[in-house]
């Protein structure tokens, strides 16, 4: 399976690996699955990633450098997001990574997706982030329901995703015969502005720099789920919660955009080990790691240590669960 990696962090580590010190102290890699780099999950993997991680010659925590673990170098790696991640981490081709709580569920239980194929060696770190549905439309359509994509040429995210699942779900639901392609959210964005695709869904932490640049140029709009349709989307994949999309999210859209929502979590493998995960728990929510979430992306002020066991529905990393009853949010 190949991945792309964030060069921000993979030069961290080259700059560890030129000083004498990485001679003396062990150096870990520990590769953290994302999403495509248009979306949410690739930045916000890639702060997290800077934020646990702590080079072999860095400076310590307590003279200004990061609150990491010590040797660790995390690097943020773009996949194909959910579904992916959650393979890669069964398999040990990833040592952790970011999902969505449907995708991490039916994972872990064998089901949806997963049915007949569990990934029950996956184990939760953190909640993150309410990731929400987009419904992207291409600028002058307009769509009265869900059912007006009949016969419609739509992106439906890439193979492997949550999203798709998600998506699917929805359509089959609706009867909803469309011409579906399975594209990434740059694929989807490229192509949306160049005409060859009407509408396109993706599931994310706002805001997509892809989508804010999409504004910026060819513009575009977003689908205002009905009640009903939200009701109904529940129903089907009750891991989908009412959600809003506020007005400014995208500076070309100036009103809120009713829509659904699924929690994003971190995850990782049972066999990590217990005090490594544990340390890195801990590194994810220092004051440190706080400054870095809250300045490096919108969605960063989400994540919060008093909502990461909210919607966790299989067991935390054993490392996980010690940092969490140390501080209380679990008795």
């Amino acid at each position: 399976m190949k991945f792309k990696t964030h060069l921000l962090v993979a030069a961290v580590a080259a700059v560890a690996l030129a000083t004498g010190a990485a001679q003396s102290q062990e150096m870990k890699f520990w590769r953290i699955g994302t999403g495509g780099a248009g979306g949410t999950y690739f930045p916000i993997g890639g702060l997290i990633a800077n934020a646990i991680s702590s080079p072999p010659g860095s400076r310590s925590c307590a003279k200004g450098g990061t609150c990491g673990v010590p040797g660790l170098v995390a690097i943020a790696v773009s996949t194909n997001a959910s579904v992916a991640n959650m393979n890669a981490i069964h398999a040990g081709q990833l040592d952790a990574g970011l999902a969505g709580a449907q995708s991490v569920t039916q994972g872990y239980n064998g089901t949806g997706k997963f049915a007949g194929n569990k990934k029950d060696k996956v184990r939760v770190i953190a909640n993150l982030y309410p990731e929400d549905m987009h419904l992207v439309l291409k600028n002058g359509l307009k769509l009265n329901s869900l059912k007006d994509l009949n016969g419609k040429k739509i992106g439906v995210a890439a193979a492997g995703s949550g999203t798709q699942v998600s998506v699917r779900m929805i359509l089959k639901h609706y009867n909803i015969k469309a011409d579906e392609n399975e594209l990434n959210l740059g694929q989807s964005t490229q192509r949306i502005a160049d005409g060859q695709i009407d509408a396109f869904f993706y599931a994310g932490g706002t805001p997509f720099a892809a989508l804010i640049q999409l504004g910026s140029t060819k513009g575009f709009s977003l689908y205002k789920f009905s009640d009903a349709e939200r009701k109904a989307i529940n129903k089907i994949i009750p891991y989908y919660v009412e959600s809003m999309i506020p007005a400014g999210t995208y500076e070309n859209i100036k009103t809120d955009t009713p829509t659904v929502a699924v929690n994003g979590q971190l995850v990782t493998n049972v066999d990590q080990p217990t005090d490594l995960v544990y340390g890195i728990t801990k590194a994810l929510w220092s004051k440190k790691t706080r400054g870095l979430l809250d300045k490096g992306h919108a969605k960063g002020k989400a994540i919060r240590m008093e909502t990461a066991l909210k919607g966790v529905l299989i067991p935390l990393h054993p490392g996980a669960e010690k940092f969490y009853k140390e501080v209380g949010l679990i008795k």
